[in-house]
């Protein structure tokens, strides 16, 4: 969720995607029809997704995991950053948002790569790890309900291999995460996974200031 990156003005905000965007055309037409979408605040900005793209690239992902995928433009921009023979795992409960993505991913030519399954994600991790599939995905990028975060996070690390990155977004969640005593149960159950993940030594870390704020976990 959040659509641009936090506290920069419009004039700073413009510079940064006219100097580092660089869009296929399905990616740009999947934004502007997600504007009047119901929730359409959801969707990652472009420069966030940009910095997905790269870090796919940087690793050399070939299989890829996404939890909560709304009308599909992370799912895109994963697809358009993997190999021909790359394979996208995307995760959502809501068949009428992916519905609206599902166009341009045809689009752009990529949507062999993408295997959408429409269910509890918890559920489909479960069925891959039992599957036998732990240790075999490259990347993974959460970004659903947040009461759930912790247990994706943890499923994620299983199915991914040594080297492996796990992005999640929203960690900064507003400024929120940084109110002590919140009684919200998303803020707290960021907090707590924030907190978690720092004292992880599973992983290597960071937390960047980039759209909503992204942690990325490299597992060790």
């Amino acid at each position: 969720m959040s659509r641009r990156t936090l506290n920069l003005d419009d004039r700073l905000y413009e510079y940064l995607l006219a100097h580092s965007l660089r869009e296929h055309p399905a990616q740009t037409a999947l934004r502007e029809a997600t504007r009047t979408w119901p929730r359409a605040g959801m969707q990652i900005s472009p420069e966030q997704g940009q910095l997905l793209a790269l870090l796919l690239r940087l690793i050399g992902a070939r299989r890829a995991i996404e939890v909560g995928v709304f009308t599909g433009y992370s799912a895109l921009t994963a697809a358009l950053a993997l190999p021909a023979d790359g394979r996208l795992l995307a995760c959502d409960i809501s068949d009428a948002d992916t519905r609206l993505g599902q166009p341009y991913w045809q689009s752009a030519g990529v949507a062999q790569k993408i295997e959408l399954v429409v269910a509890p994600a918890q559920q489909t991790l479960r069925a891959r790890l039992a599957s036998g599939e732990g240790g075999t995905y490259d990347f993974a990028f959460i970004d659903a309900d947040k009461t759930g975060y912790d247990t994706y996070y943890e499923l994620c690390l299983q199915l991914l291999r040594t080297g492996g990155v796990i992005a999640i977004d929203n960690v900064l969640w507003g400024g929120e995460v940084a109110q002590a005593g919140s009684t919200d149960a998303d803020t707290q159950a960021l907090q707590a996974l924030n907190a978690k993940i720092h004292a992880d030594q599973r992983v290597d870390l960071a937390l960047l200031p980039i759209g909503d704020g992204l942690t990325l976990a490299l597992k060790r």
